[in-house]
């Protein structure tokens, strides 16, 4: 098992309260993370898809708060291998509120098109 991998089955044994089993909290990031993947990929539903994304990089920023032992090294100044796996998300956090803030662009700018035809249209 990959420290990654442990981290994951710990982050969400605590946001679970213990729920699930690690096994199956492991499939079911799979499964999460494939079907974000696949929809940005793809170009599916994307407003409602990056959203999700950027809450799935918020939870791995988790461990930060439940487990500082294995993410900070030996002052808080420094992160161990794990910790940096964590922060390296901040470029990918970045780049999500980025692609959100420009599909809520365009579907502001359609939505104003929409309006403005509509009240052409009522006048005519």
């Amino acid at each position: 098992m990959s420290p990654a991998e442990e981290l994951a089955i710990n982050t969400i044994d605590q946001l679970s309260f213990g729920i699930l089993a690690p096994r199956i909290s492991l499939i079911l990031l799979a499964i999460w993370e494939t079907t974000i993947g696949l929809f940005l990929v793809f170009n599916i539903k994307n407003h409602i898809v990056l959203k999700l994304a950027i809450l799935h990089i918020v939870c791995t920023f988790m461990p930060l708060i439940f487990f500082p032992d294995k993410v900070f090294g030996e002052n808080t100044l420094s992160l161990s291998l794990l910790g940096q796996y964590i922060i390296k998300n901040v470029v990918i956090l970045s780049t999500l509120l980025v692609l959100l803030s420009e599909v809520q662009q365009k579907a502001f700018k359609k939505a104003k098109k929409r309006k403005l035809e509509t009240s052409v249209a009522r006048t005519n």
